[in-house]
């Protein structure tokens, strides 16, 4: 029998329905797989009906992961790791052209989504990501310049990914039962021309700052930065008075670049 830790966030999905509707987002046969998470292994053991190429899972929690094991027929091209996804270097496990999978812990999801990004050669080996979010993470995820949920992850994700579907997954598709809807997003990796950062940690810091003040006008965040912005904004024509949530990702994206531009020339 299974025993639940609350401490990793453990809900298995176990609506069949919702398993193949996930499995129809991408044809998986002789695809490299990479399966964050897979807990029981109820959408493992799906994935691999489809036969493909290559299945790399990473668990942390060990005895799922032998339970896991257990039901897995031996197979040189199957690779389970009792690993922590937030400790280990992702871009020497990921195969090329890759699809990831991942019923994501609610406590972590946006941590593991933020690790996918931060990929030092990008674009990325992976092709697809498929990952389930708590409804209220995954509303802030794909939400528009405003919407009410849009924010810095908003923002930070689009800055690498785009949103090729979304759709939600009620609380009863789950055991044991989370007090909370959730939300499937297909994702696949982009590169945005003329954003060529070199990390994301300028964007991570240029949206942190203008966000802490998210009832303040922007203008604010301009001082707060030690940096002349006075060039980018007359360029752009940023209306100063404006809140964090009516600038559009694009304009962040711009100033983002401009702040790591003004760094290398210190």
């Amino acid at each position: 029998m299974i025993k639940f830790k609350k401490s990793l966030g453990q809900n298995f999905l176990v609506d069949k329905n919702i398993i193949k509707k996930i499995l129809s987002l991408n044809l998986i046969y002789q695809k490299n797989v990479f399966e964050v998470g897979p807990g029981s292994g109820n959408l493992s053991l799906e994935i691999l009906k489809e036969n493909p190429k290559t299945f790399t899972a990473i668990e942390k929690d060990k005895k799922l992961l032998e339970i896991l094991a257990n039901n897995l027929n031996e197979n040189k091209n199957i690779n389970l790791l009792n690993k922590d996804i937030l400790k280990i270097n992702l871009e020497n496990l990921i195969k090329k052209d890759s699809i990831v999978f991942g019923n994501l812990p609610y406590n972590i999801s946006s941590q593991i989504l933020i690790k996918f990004l931060k990929f030092h050669i990008w674009l990325p080996n992976y092709k697809k990501i498929i990952f389930m979010f708590q409804k209220e993470v995954g509303e802030k995820i794909i939400a528009k310049v405003n919407d009410k949920n849009y924010s810095r992850l908003s923002i930070i994700t689009k800055s690498r990914l785009k949103v090729l579907n979304y759709f939600h997954v009620s609380r009863n598709s789950f055991f044991p039962k989370p007090k909370v809807d959730s939300m499937i997003i297909e994702f696949e990796p982009i590169q945005i021309k003329d954003f060529n950062l070199k990390s994301l940690n300028s964007l991570e810091y240029i949206t942190n700052t203008f966000f802490s003040g998210k009832r303040k006008m922007i203008n604010k965040a301009f001082k707060k930065i030690k940096v002349n912005f006075e060039p980018l904004i007359k360029e752009l024509k940023i209306d100063l008075k404006l809140r964090p949530e009516k600038i559009d990702e694009k304009t962040y994206f711009k100033i983002a670049k401009f702040y790591q531009n003004s760094l290398s020339k210190r």
